[in-house]
């Protein structure tokens, strides 16, 4: 019997892309997906909608593209346009080489011809129908054997630790265990892509982070190609090999999850991937950057004189009582600040602070003391932990002031 390991898979690139790039095929593993020009309308009435502008992305064979954003960005359509549920207004789309979509000579091949495996949002498992038999529906309807299907149910089962549910049916499995059989009966037929739509958003947060764990380890080994769909980002972050950041039917951003992480191209991405924290800030034609109407010397490096914001992630900021003597551990410090409240978490406490009309958050560790409201505080700033973004809000490369 042939595992389903054994199904040829190339290993997913690593290289990380600029931030922003639609990431063009050269030097890469052979593309598996390529989606080109891709535009979709919603019309109802007099109304329209434009849910996808000109969408252009490729996706290498064994590698896990996540697509992240907001409710209405575009991802899930994006989604049902590549399995065949929605049909664009323009552009293409090639699976394996092969063209399923070319809205202009009017090419529209049918899910149930795309090779496409789906996983759902809400699991979509036949009630009436045992798990084994669910697991080996898309099997049948291909006309594999009996004795083959009997193998390839029992092998995916195991692969996602369901074996043990195959008798039972599905209203008698929890949530996890539906959504581990839906990503079975997905799998079985080895697709040339697999689509997940938010799989686990339904779930409590404990099982979330272990069927993350479970998806990440099942793609190492079976390398896998697939799209994933989730506004989560510690989801993507975690999953993808490459994130896609959409914003209103377009990419924001692509790169590798680390680089998008650390370097948002954009005021958009830093915001959604965590880095909420804004202040504005003035840079004079001396280097003197004005935060919060206070001036900070040797934190912008002279010439790059004008208007700019700088974010921060809570983590990345710190609090110390006004007027303290503590050493400055490298940070500048933004004095005049208030706690407004304190958010108490398991091993941290959120701090809402007031700076000059900007409210900002605040993590501090439990290990350290925390600062009660209505306490008048310092900010601490950690420049190489600072991302600095012009008018058009475009990340800024080497701002900061070297010694």
């Amino acid at each position: 019997m042939s595992s389903i390991t054994d199904h040829p898979r190339t290993t997913a690139r690593t290289a990380t892309e600029h931030p922003g790039s639609t990431t063009p095929a050269t030097e890469r593993d052979a593309v598996q997906v390529k989606v080109t020009n891709l535009d979709k309308t919603f019309r109802r009435h007099k109304e329209s909608v434009q849910v996808l502008r000109n969408v252009t992305v490729e996706v290498a064979d064994g590698e896990l593209l996540v697509l992240l954003g907001p409710s209405g960005c575009g991802k899930t359509t994006l989604l049902r346009c590549l399995v065949g549920l929605e049909k664009p207004d323009a552009g293409s789309i090639e699976l394996g080489g092969r063209t399923v979509v070319d809205a202009g000579a009017g090419v529209f091949v049918q899910p149930n011809r795309r090779d496409v495996g789906m996983v759902f949002q809400h699991y979509a498992l036949w009630p009436h129908m045992k798990v084994a038999a669910n697991v080996a529906y898309p099997l049948k309807s291909r006309g594999l054997k009996d004795d083959l299907r009997g193998n390839r149910v029992e092998e995916v089962l195991k692969l996602v630790q369901c074996d043990h549910l195959a008798d039972r049916y599905p209203p008698e499995l929890s949530g996890g265990q539906q959504q581990r059989v839906s990503l079975a009966r997905a799998l079985a037929p080895r697709p040339a892509l697999l689509l997940l739509d938010e799989p686990l958003s339904n779930l409590d947060a404990l099982l979330r982070i272990e069927l993350r764990a479970q998806l990440r380890l099942l793609h190492r080994q079976l390398k896998f190609t697939g799209v994933y769909v989730t506004h989560d980002q510690e989801e993507a972050l975690a999953l993808g090999t490459r994130v896609a950041v959409m914003r209103a039917g377009q990419f924001e951003q692509i790169g590798a999850p680390q680089d998008v992480y650390r370097r948002p191209a954009t005021e958009y991405v830093a915001d959604f991937l965590g880095a909420r924290n804004r202040v504005e800030v003035t840079v004079t034609g001396d280097g003197e950057a004005i935060v919060a109407n206070q001036p900070l010397r040797d934190l912008v490096r002279p010439g790059i004189a004008g208007r700019y914001s700088m974010h921060f992630r809570d983590e990345d900021l710190t609090l110390r009582e006004s007027g303290s003597t503590a050493p400055d551990g490298g940070r500048h410090w933004l004095t005049g600040a208030t706690v407004r409240e304190v958010l108490p978490g398991g091993d941290h406490a959120e701090h809402v602070v007031i700076l000059g009309g900007h409210t900002l958050f605040v993590d501090i560790p439990n290990a350290d003391r925390q600062l009660p409201p209505d306490s008048s505080v310092e900010i601490g700033i950690d420049p190489a932990r600072t991302l600095c973004y012009d008018a058009d809000g475009a990340l800024v490369e080497g701002w900061r002031h070297v010694a």
